[in-house]
């Protein structure tokens, strides 16, 4: 890798700006059984607190581990965290012992040897404990550089009412053919099956769905990354779907995800469903509340019929950054809220589990706690978290993220979103898309091949 920390070297601005890892110490850790055992001192956590829960958990940690103490920075958001460990990382100290990092970011990371591998301090144990999707973005050389706090599961969510308007039965959409054929029925009602502009708000639901296609549009190998957006059979299935739904109007091109246009969508019934994380409910149930009773959740579309593919969407993680001089009260504080009490802790107040034991459980299918009676009603009475956890444990085929994801984020709109102006074809899209990723690799210290 010493050719990407030269390059890296060179660029420490810029890897400020773009979450990029510039320089830092070794990933692996000399941490027994015995430190762990006995770890004691203060740890630095930095992460987001979207639940209003780390008080809480860190009081609970801290009661069960005496002498190990946590100070929680509470960092905002995801894109200002994985910023300002590049920060840290680039200046070579001022790292947290503990750090939250969107799961698709842990790769860029774990590349430059600025995270702990885990394996060292005994995660591998843990393989089958989580369900496969979030466990293996989390991996790099096959080994996990970071456990998994929640999880995502793509989901097919759909307005039962509209869908009825229209004559579509949702349950018979076995495949993105009959996604296809639903969303030109549900057009001439004056609805759209969906929504998507293109923006870079689309990169996670893009990088879930050509995941789920089997798509394999880059293949890193140490410093080598091989672009594939146009030729790769995955890619294929899906840059056609989208040219047909986009030609013929079937989706809200205009409207772009989490902004008011869209809640207005689903509010009053013009975006009629979506395929997005498991974490959608409560979105939901606040943004459409007009909705309240038509909503429900289906089995994701497949592109073969009989298969039970699935992929991920969102989802965050913990990890430790190399520079951290307490590891092992780190990892036991990673232990506690991704494995240990904190993980049911977190499930139990909103967070999408990934702990098998959690999603198999009877109390997280139960229609009749508090939480999900309210979620069940607003679904017409479905068992929301019971189709949610077979969803999050169906199988998911080997999927990357490059080292440089914050980067692919940011400037995904800028390409893509001409495509869906009808400026451009979305293989010009993807096209442009991969020579910009291309470029920017390169800069990095890469050695990039574009197909």
């Amino acid at each position: 890798m010493s050719r990407i920390r030269k390059a890296l070297a060179l660029v420490v601005s810029a890897c400020a700006l773009m979450g990029t890892a510039a320089c830092g110490s070794s990933g692996s850790a000399t941490v027994s059984q015995s430190d762990l055992k006995n770890a004691k001192g203060q740890i630095v956590f930095w992460g987001w607190d979207t639940g209003n829960t780390m008080k809480s958990l860190i009081s609970a940690f801290e009661k069960k581990n005496p002498g190990i103490t946590v100070k929680f920075n509470n960092t905002g958001k995801a894109e200002d965290t994985a910023t300002g460990l590049s920060n840290a990382i680039a200046a070579g100290k001022g790292a947290p012992d503990v750090v939250m990092l969107e799961d698709p970011t842990v790769t860029q990371f774990a590349v430059t040897n600025d995270l702990v591998d885990l394996s060292s301090l005994g995660a591998q144990k843990y393989k089958n404990d989580f369900t496969p999707g979030p466990w293996n973005k989390l991996q790099y050389n096959n080994k996990p550089y970071a456990l998994p706090i929640d999880s995502g599961p793509e989901c097919f969510f759909y307005n039962k009412a509209i869908f009825d308007k229209a004559g579509v039965d949702a349950s018979k959409i076995k495949t993105w053919d009959d996604y296809y054929q639903a969303a030109k029925k549900i057009r001439k009602i004056g609805s759209y099956i969906t929504n998507s502009s293109g923006a870079s708000g689309d990169y996670q639901p893009f990088t879930a769905q050509i995941w789920q296609a089997g798509a394999k549009p880059w293949v890193v190998n140490g410093d080598k990354i091989t672009i594939n957006m146009t030729h790769d059979a995955g890619m294929k299935r899906y840059i056609n779907l989208r040219q047909k739904l986009i030609d013929q109007d079937l989706i809200d091109t205009k409207t772009a995800n989490w902004t008011d246009d869209w809640n207005r969508g689903l509010n009053d019934g013009t975006i009629a469903s979506l395929t997005i994380g498991a974490w959608m409910p409560i979105n939901l149930i606040t943004s459409a509340p007009n909705q309240k009773g038509n909503w429900r959740v289906g089995t994701l579309p497949q592109w073969k019929e009989g298969d039970t593919v699935s992929a991920e969407d969102g989802g965050s993680a913990l990890a430790i950054p190399s520079q951290s001089k307490n590891k092992a009260a780190a990892y036991k504080f990673i232990e506690y809220l991704t494995h240990g009490e904190g993980a049911q802790t977190m499930a139990d107040t909103g967070t999408f589990p990934s702990l098998k034991r959690i999603l198999n459980s009877s109390s997280f299918t139960d229609p009749s706690t508090a939480a999900n009676k309210k979620t069940n009603a607003y679904f017409g009475g479905q068992n929301v978290n019971k189709a949610l956890s077979q969803a999050a444990q169906r199988p998911v085929k080997p999927f990357q993220y490059l080292p440089f994801n914050a980067y692919a984020q940011t400037v995904y709109g800028d390409d893509i979103a001409p495509a869906y102006t009808k400026k451009i074809t979305v293989e010009q899209a993807m096209n442009s898309y991969a020579k910009n990723l291309a470029k920017h690799g390169k800069e990095q210290g890469y050695t990039v091949t574009v197909k």
